[in-house]
């Protein structure tokens, strides 16, 4: 704990990567002043590549949320995704790296991947992300003093989960709170996935019977299956959702014969924001702090 609130004080008190814009070419651009990075790691190569700070939000969002989203929301995600790598660079200091650029942490995506995908699109899309991180230059999120761990998923079921139905720890700003609009924006909200009983089986490492025999043991508050038992065999519902690979742990499994078919509704693991949730608040026309102070409980925004 010492470790983490020193680094955390380490990184406040330090010069702060100070961004400069100008415009050149119609592009944002960051002027560097001083020397603050995030050590990356690239999982496909393995390199790792220290990247400045602001430079790193914004791949994150590019990676992270669509661009077409609304700026409030796009702001939104830049402070949660600040607030994540500062508390994964106190955490991570006497490692090699900080974080690496997949799901495992937060996609990140380099500028010159963004110009291959992008072509003549992207200056447009790119200064929309960079006009969220600049609007919110060296805002995170902090509880009582430290930084958040603010975690984020795609799309709710209708409210986000406790962090201890989820993961390990009761943290008591991700608490689980409503988010009923997502249906109305995400396009990943429900999903039917389609398995032949052969291919259920052996996805999930269980003996082939003619019967599926279902039996759920615990559930969170919102309905995500924590425990469950297919035929005498204990899963947890990430478990189910990882062998699967189905999108969340709110699922139904109904048998048709030599068929199997498995729907979802949400996208993730619901701690935290809900990304499509933002979305449709930034649409009701509330503003990035709105957003934040909603799916983030008791936090402030602070600024490094």
């Amino acid at each position: 704990m010492k470790k983490v609130i020193y680094v955390t004080l380490l990184i406040i008190v330090i010069p702060y990567l100070v961004i400069n814009l100008f415009v050149r070419d119609d592009e944002i651009k960051f002027k560097f002043v001083s020397n603050m990075f995030v050590r990356v790691k690239h999982e496909d190569t393995g390199v790792i590549e220290k990247v400045p700070f602001e430079e790193y939000i914004t791949g994150v969002l590019a990676g992270e949320m669509p661009v077409t989203f609304e700026l409030e929301a796009l702001k939104a995600q830049a402070v949660a995704a600040r607030s994540y790598v500062m508390k994964r660079m106190a955490y991570n200091k006497d490692k090699d790296y900080d974080v690496v650029d997949t799901v495992m942490n937060q996609v990140y995506l380099t500028d010159e991947y963004l110009k291959s995908v992008w072509k003549d699109k992207y200056v447009e899309k790119i200064n929309k992300i960079k006009t969220a991180v600049v609007e919110t230059k060296g805002e995170y999120l902090d509880y009582e003093g430290q930084v958040v761990d603010a975690f984020f998923f795609s799309t709710s079921v209708g409210a986000t989960e406790n962090s201890e139905d989820v993961f390990t720890a009761e943290i008591p700003y991700l608490r689980s709170v409503t988010s009923t609009w997502d249906e109305e924006v995400s396009p990943v909200y429900e999903e039917v996935n389609n398995f032949t009983l052969k291919e259920f089986y052996e996805k999930l490492g269980v003996s082939y019977q003619d019967e599926i025999k279902l039996d759920i043991l615990k559930t969170t508050s919102t309905g995500r299956i924590k425990e469950i038992k297919i035929n005498g065999n204990k899963f947890t519902g990430g478990e189910v959702m990882n062998k699967l690979k189905i999108r969340s742990a709110f699922f139904t499994i109904v048998q048709n014969g030599e068929k199997v078919v498995v729907t979802t509704k949400g996208y993730g693991h619901g701690v935290g924001m809900s990304q499509y949730g933002a979305q449709a608040m930034a649409l009701k026309k509330y503003t990035y702090d709105e957003i934040l102070k909603h799916y983030y409980s008791g936090v402030t925004i602070k600024k490094i």
